[in-house]
């Protein structure tokens, strides 16, 4: 029987040490091993590789291709005001949405978007 154990997003950035920094000091990841030019972090079971990528486009470049995840967690007004604190630089502020779900999204320095969402009970 088919199962999905996990989901690991990749990204590629410009500036591997200063990706791992935001996203373990803003957004709360741990790094579970660095590897040549290769970070790999989580957030719970958010999953990444942060590959080092010198010269490529950056995300911010890429408009509405940024957008790389969508999270559904549970928490997420307390994950919100972390992330306030933290100043976090956010695409969209934490609002119901008609289609039953609590949102808000962040940017990454190098332009790489996240949504994080939680289900309306």
């Amino acid at each position: 029987m088919f199962k999905v154990s996990k989901t690991q997003h990749v990204l590629a950035v410009n500036d591997l040490d200063a990706s791992d920094k935001f996203f373990i000091e803003k957004l709360g990841f741990t790094l579970r091993s660095r590897i040549g030019g290769w970070s790999f972090l989580n957030l719970d079971n958010f999953y990444l590789m942060v590959g080092y990528c010198a010269g490529e486009v950056p995300a911010r470049d890429t408009n509405n291709h940024s957008y790389f995840a969508y999270v559904n967690c549970q928490g997420i007004d307390e994950l919100y005001n972390q992330y306030e604190n933290r100043n976090v630089e956010f695409v969209q502020k934490i609002a119901d949405k008609p289609w039953g779900m609590r949102e808000f999204g962040i940017v990454t320095p190098e332009g790489h978007r996240i949504m994080f969402g939680q289900e309306i009970s």
